[in-house]
């Protein structure tokens, strides 16, 4: 099962890069061993100065033409349900025991995803009540991803 992040905005060298980078490479090297592969980041912004709700329709727009044709859609979104490490695992496990070709995870800009995201995806989660950096929240999903993978794989990365 091939997964894809795809994120509004573009995130520059810094530490959220430096750890997006090691969690995908860790990523890729964990999941090639389980049947799942990381595709590269797609980054998509709009540059145009658009109001709020204009903003966000496009940005949806973007997000899905940056999705792999097909892919099952997982939006991350603060009304998501808030779910365990493990539970995480079991699903991405399930997708991909199921025959899921792509997944791709949608990450919203700074005011949000569009309604329409919301409604075609598969599953919205959220990491917690708290708002999020959407630059940050590309590392947290990076890392549940790896972590997932570890536990598909019995590797001891997560202790629970």
């Amino acid at each position: 099962m091939r997964i894809q992040i795809c994120a509004v905005g573009r995130l520059r060298a810094g530490p959220e890069k430096l750890l997006l980078d090691d969690y995908t490479s860790r990523l890729d090297a964990t999941g090639r061993g389980i049947g799942l592969s990381v595709l590269p980041l797609s980054e998509v912004e709009e540059k145009r100065r658009l109001e709020d709700t204009a903003l966000m329709e496009r940005e949806a727009e973007l997000l899905l033409a940056a999705a792999p044709k097909g892919a099952l859609i997982i939006a991350l979104d603060e009304r998501g349900r808030v779910e365990t490490s493990e539970a995480f695992a079991k699903r991405i496990g399930t997708l991909r025991d199921n025959g899921t070709a792509d997944v791709a995870f949608l990450i919203g800009g700074a005011n949000g995803l569009a309604p329409a995201i919301r409604d075609r995806a598969a599953h919205v989660m959220a990491f917690g009540a708290m708002t999020w950096p959407h630059m940050f929240v590309r590392v947290m999903l990076a890392e549940q991803l790896y972590r997932a993978a570890t536990i598909l794989s019995g590797h001891p990365y997560h202790r629970a």
